[in-house]
């Protein structure tokens, strides 16, 4: 490991670049968790909500670790080094030491309550349409050639980020769009981490188990729009937080918007089809970008409008984006379609915020000529306080709100469904089916031809957490079964 030419970071790094050059350790890698440490790797001992990295060194030795660094000091038998902030360096120091792959990478960082995952894939399909060879991070997995690996965050830590941004440079990858979550911005995963582009999609309730307020949460979310982490910002005004992120943001931005024209890029025309929607996107710089786009709901035309507006501003041309349009394709769990010859629609999708229930089932009502019947829980240790919001937003824009678990996880499913649905005269409509499985096929018994069936809540997700354990759980599966169990009664 050579000593930096140069560093920009705390004197925190620089001590520490210093202290283990001058001790000739030879670091090949760096991990924070012992179980993934390979032979030749820095072990970074961060301090958790439960317990301290340094319980696991004995680990992380047996493994392969070369040095530990940490908040504390620690007896080992390889080298060990203190500094105050282990986590404060630690984007830095893997942005160095990965030799600052995100300064050889045109990238784009998309951060939102919703729409994440479906604008930031729709990027990176536009890219790959024009010959771009590009990369994609985020609640998926991370994307990029032949390579795919399932995430398990929306935004990997700061080593692991670095790490495949440098493989990506390595492979040959010039874009990379990435989910940034309000965690990362937190927990500085994003450290050493520079975007072209920073997009904001909107703000709604979540996450307030972490951040306790509103406030706290958009906080965080702005805090991606600095000199920093972007050169430039692009905020969707049709939310009110967008509209305060345009006020306090520093660095050069533009606007957009779906029911307005007075943002930099606007929709002229939007036509609803059976189909979609047949589009036309200006901006007031002379742009036009038209073509159909064949997604359902409003909400999906605004994550169109972000990923247009990025693609604009990382290379592509009006032309290029509007022959492109009619060959996007849906993503895994976000309005997906189970059809296997039934007389009603099946729908499964992510939703578990208030605000992307309420949207997603008023676009399922625009284009559905029967009963709206639709399935959600909420996850178990999150949240407690938009528990009654997703209760009544599923009641009041469903014909039959069916009520059941999420991922219920250490918490009593029982309980969670009594805060969903504290408030609400479910005798009136609805039903609570506490397993989900079951709810779903009790969804299916009561579709008729012209009504449509939604999933909420689990999209791509393919477990149930329950009790500590995860047991395979897919609602497309689930929805498949249940719909061949109903048309062979």
């Amino acid at each position: 490991m050579m000593s930096p030419t140069s560093i920009s970071a705390t004197k925190q790094l620089a001590d520490f670049d210093s202290e283990i050059f001058n001790k000739s350790i030879e670091v090949t890698g760096i991990s924070i968790n012992s179980e993934d440490i390979q032979k030749g790797d820095l072990f970074v001992a961060l301090p958790g909500a439960k317990t301290h990295g340094s319980n696991f060194l004995d680990t992380a030795i047996k493994n392969g670790a070369v040095a530990v660094l940490s908040d504390i000091p620690i007896n080992s038998s390889i080298p060990s080094f203190v500094c105050a902030s282990p986590r404060q360096i630690l984007g830095e120091l893997s942005a160095w030491f990965f030799d600052y792959p995100f300064k050889k990478l045109t990238s784009v960082g998309i951060t939102g309550t919703n729409g994440k995952t479906t604008t930031t894939d729709l990027i990176n399909q536009l890219w790959e349409l024009n010959s771009i060879s590009s990369g994609l991070i985020g609640t998926l997995g991370t994307r990029f050639k032949s390579n795919f690996e399932p995430g398990t965050k929306t935004t990997p830590e700061a080593n692991e980020l670095q790490q495949v941004a440098a493989q990506m440079v390595k492979e040959g990858i010039k874009h990379l769009v990435m989910e940034v979550s309000s965690h990362a911005i937190e927990q500085l995963r994003i450290k050493g981490c520079r975007y072209k582009v920073a997009g904001f999609t909107n703000l709604t309730q979540d996450h307030l188990d972490y951040h306790i307020n509103m406030e706290n949460y958009f906080r965080a979310k702005a805090t991606l729009f600095t000199e920093e982490y972007a050169e430039q910002a692009l905020i969707n005004i049709d939310n009110s937080y967008g509209v305060e992120l345009l006020k306090i943001t520093k660095i050069p931005k533009l606007t957009i918007s779906r029911i307005g024209n007075t943002a930099d890029w606007y929709f002229s025309k939007v036509i609803s089809k059976d189909f979609g929607y047949e589009v036309e996107i200006s901006s007031k710089f002379g742009n036009n970008i038209s073509g159909n786009f064949g997604f359902k709901g409003e909400f999906n035309l605004d994550n169109l409008l972000l990923a247009v507006v990025s693609a604009s501003l990382t290379g592509l041309s009006d032309l290029q984006i509007s022959n492109s349009l009619s060959k996007l394709k849906s993503v895994p769990g976000r309005l997906e379609q189970i059809y296997l010859g039934q007389g009603f629609t099946a729908l499964v999708d992510y939703a578990h915020t208030p605000d992307a229930v309420t949207r997603v089932l008023k676009a399922v009502r625009n284009f559905t000529t029967g009963k709206v019947i639709s399935v959600l829980g909420c996850g178990g240790e999150r949240d407690k306080a938009k528990r009654p919001l997703m209760g009544a937003a599923l009641f009041n824009e469903s014909d039959l709100p069916i009520f059941t678990s999420d991922n219920p996880r250490g918490e009593s499913a029982e309980q969670i469904l009594k805060e969903m649905t504290d408030g609400l005269d479910v005798k009136l409509k609805g039903s609570v089916v506490s397993d989900r499985k079951a709810a779903i096929l009790f969804a299916c018994q009561q579709a008729k031809a012209g009504d449509c069936v939604v999933i909420l809540g689990k999209g791509h997700e393919i477990g149930q957490e329950i009790s500590g354990t995860t047991y395979p759980f897919d609602d497309r599966i689930e929805l498949a079964n249940a719909i061949k169990q109903v048309s062979s009664q």
